[in-house]
């Protein structure tokens, strides 16, 4: 997927998000194990999301892999440890689609 793309369907997932009662907190956080998409805040949990965007959901959902998660995860952790933060924690996914855009909340490996 081309960067414009990806930015294009993280701002869908923002918007999305927004509407559903999340703050966002910061976009595109970055460490030494890989990019966190979008950090928000809904009801006192932190919310690490990961945008996925394809013409259909299947095409979309299949590239979270073990190996993203795991990523994900130590990103998760240096930014907890960055702003010395203990609070309650998960990681989601939103999909974007063409016609439909959908949130999976506390994906795990």
């Amino acid at each position: 997927m081309s960067r414009a793309k990806g930015n294009v369907a993280e701002e869908k997932a923002a918007l999305f998000l927004i509407e559903n009662g999340y703050q966002i907190i910061e976009r595109n956080f970055y460490s030494p194990f890989g990019e966190i998409d979008i950090i928000a805040s809904k009801e006192e949990v932190l919310h690490f999301v990961e945008v996925k965007s394809g013409e259909d959901y299947e095409l979309a959902i299949q590239n979270i892999t073990p190996r993203k998660l795991s990523r994900i995860e130590k990103t998760l952790q240096v930014y907890m440890k960055k702003n010395a933060l203990h609070v309650d924690f998960m990681i989601d996914a939103v999909i974007v689609t063409a016609t439909d855009t959908e949130i999976l909340q506390n994906i795990t490996i």
